[in-house]
């Protein structure tokens, strides 16, 4: 978005910013001595759960995770609150903050204070630094012709929050899916030499991987069949627990992918907005589906097969 605002470039006179607004990468990351690299990102946002302990553990655990995208560990962060003090009592912030810091705590990551601001609707998130080797980022302009594409988490947890909040419904899976921290399938990327990943977030699939596939100037093969799903996915989306958001990416990447292949619901699932999703990596790891590959880049950055 911020790109789209037509904000200035930013000025690197010393060459030290590696990682900036041109590709649209999940963090910057800005050289700091030989050896070192310091990675800097932010995220917030409303309730997804009505739980505020899972609330500030799921937007921790989705902060967190442009750190690990580019191939990074989180080292500190700071709470970003906006809290209707007036309507919500201060207990539920209070949840909302354990949450967040339960995950960094797990994260090995030092959570030390943040800002809260009065807010008609409830918002919270971190402000994350990390470190990383600046010779083994992982970032999304790094793709290869002939490289598999995996992905570490099921997809469906748009749908599945949006039935949530209509119904009460409480999915559980969903829940853990969101809360699991992206730190192990970082770590196996870097160990089996991956150079290019992203996270899946609020763009849904096909919008990270049309990111990922017109920065590293490839195209995308995407096997529809092989994408996992959360339990339950297909039939929230059935019963319309479908999200503007979701809409909006499929109508923002419709005109770079290749559909002909899949019918609308499974275009929707695949642009499906998520939430603390997954990483999209550029090669294999254990335990990861391949759901397709990189090709020369052709006519769209995705074709969906």
């Amino acid at each position: 978005m911020v790109r789209g605002l037509g904000a200035a470039s930013p000025r690197d006179p010393l060459g030290e910013l590696l990682v900036g607004l041109d590709s649209g990468d999940d963090a910057a990351v800005v050289r700091i001595r030989q050896g070192t690299a310091l990675i800097a990102t932010t995220d917030f946002f409303t309730p997804v759960v009505d739980d505020a302990y899972d609330w500030g553990r799921i937007a921790a655990t989705n902060a967190l995770s442009d750190v690990y995208a580019m191939g990074g560990r989180p080292v500190v962060a700071v709470n970003l609150l906006g809290w209707p003090r007036e309507v919500l009592p201060f207990e539920l912030a209070a949840e909302t903050l354990r949450g967040g810091l339960d995950v960094c705590g797990l994260a090995g990551c030092h959570l030390a204070g943040g800002h809260s601001v009065d807010d008609p609707e409830p918002k919270y998130g971190l402000a994350v630094t990390g470190i990383a080797d600046p010779n083994r980022l992982l970032r999304n302009d790094s793709g290869k012709p002939g490289l598999p594409l995996s992905l570490t988490k099921p997809l469906g947890i748009g749908v599945l929050n949006n039935r949530h909040k209509a119904t009460g419904e409480r999915f559980e899976e969903a829940i853990a899916v969101m809360t699991t921290l992206n730190a192990e399938a970082a770590g196996a990327a870097l160990a089996a030499g991956v150079e290019c990943a992203t996270d899946v977030t609020g763009f849904g699939l096909l919008g990270h991987l049309h990111k990922l596939a017109r920065a590293s100037g490839v195209t995308a093969v995407l096997d529809a069949a092989a994408v996992p799903y959360l339990d339950g996915a297909r039939e929230a989306l059935a019963a319309g627990y479908l999200s503007g958001g979701t809409r909006r990416n499929l109508d923002w990447v419709a005109p770079h992918v290749d559909l002909s292949g899949v019918g609308e619901d499974e275009a929707l699932l695949l642009a499906d907005a998520q939430t603390s999703g997954g990483l999209l990596i550029a090669g294999e790891i254990p335990g990861a589906p391949v759901i397709g590959e990189l090709v020369p880049r052709g006519e769209h950055t995705i074709v969906v097969r």
